[in-house]
């Protein structure tokens, strides 16, 4: 198939980052957002002798995904979890330590295709936004019953929204009347409580609180703060991992724990610096490597993507 949803997104470079790790037989690579598995068939299509365990908090996504990696058999373990629990999972299959590891965060392609799951303004839905349904609260749920002061709350912090209060005013008169079910009603609910200065600026103006609305709904910050360091702590010597992200919030958090772990920890004024505190990380990428123009207009999802890679290339000295 063809269109947007199905090309993964900087597919060659998160590949060529990983490949000095990941040459060697018997090598672990972890995706920790299988989606719908096209990064995952490029490693273990990439890499013969490697062995890939992925994770997912979407069931259908795993369930795609398994008919996908299918033909390779032993080689692809998929489990149903969310990449926070990623130090279990390994515990589980008695893997100490991992030669790589994916993360392609934010909403997979499947997600956002699919009308019925809430994610895409661009069509009424019900308001879910759940990766995984059969647990949690739904964005409707967080839109009728969150205190005013709340929602301002996360529509700032997650969504960078700046008309936050003006929208939440409208949201809470709104649902006075009727409860939120729909997509429709909220976007248009937010187009008219906007000013037109708002409008004319950064594309449709309901994209910074169904953001908000989605990382919320999934604890996606919460989630990545343990997650990166979880994954960092789980690479061997030599090993690598490669981080997409797709807005601010995501790629600050990513840079921190990769600058903090590439930075010595050293007082200041020392001679030597003793192994216990020099940087346990190198940098693979200066800042914050773009898609290319090419790659853009082939697949616009790839349009706001972040990558950073990093290498461990010390042990943690306790």
């Amino acid at each position: 198939m063809s269109d947007s949803r199905h090309v993964p997104v900087m597919l060659q470079r998160c590949l060529d980052l990983l490949a000095p790790a990941l040459e060697r037989p018997g090598a672990v690579v972890v995706d920790c957002t299988l989606g719908l598995g096209g990064h995952s068939e490029a490693l273990l299509t990439r890499f013969p002798e490697a062995r890939l365990v992925a994770l997912d908090r979407d069931k259908e996504a795993l369930r795609l995904s398994g008919e996908r990696l299918a033909p390779f058999g032993e080689r692809a373990t998929l489990v149903h979890a969310v990449y926070d629990e990623l130090p279990d999972v390994l515990d589980r299959l008695g893997i100490p330590r991992v030669r790589g590891v994916l993360f392609d965060l934010g909403v997979s392609s499947m997600q956002l295709d699919e009308a019925d799951r809430g994610f895409a303004y661009a069509q009424d839905a019900p308001l879910d936004m759940r990766m995984d349904q059969s647990t949690g609260i739904s964005a409707a749920e967080v839109l009728n019953t969150y205190p005013p002061g709340e929602l301002v709350r996360v529509l700032r912090a997650y969504g960078e929204e700046k008309q936050a209060k003006r929208i939440v005013a409208a949201v809470v008169r709104e649902r006075e009347k009727e409860p939120f079910t729909n997509s429709a009603r909220l976007v248009e609910l937010i187009r008219d409580a906007l000013p037109q200065a708002a409008k004319r600026t950064g594309g449709n103006p309901a994209k910074r609180t169904f953001q908000a609305l989605r990382i919320e709904v999934n604890g996606e910050l919460a989630v990545l703060e343990r997650a990166i360091p979880a994954a960092v702590k789980a690479l061997e010597v030599g090993g690598r991992i490669a981080v997409l992200s797709y807005h601010s919030l995501e790629d600050r958090l990513v840079k921190q724990v990769f600058a903090a772990g590439a930075a010595s920890s050293a007082p200041p004024g020392l001679p030597v610096v003793p192994e216990r505190y020099q940087p346990r990380l190198k940098l693979l990428t200066r800042g914050a490597e773009l898609p290319t123009e090419d790659e853009i207009a082939e697949n616009r999802r790839a349009a706001p993507a972040r990558l950073r890679g990093a290498e461990r290339v010390r042990e943690d000295v306790e």
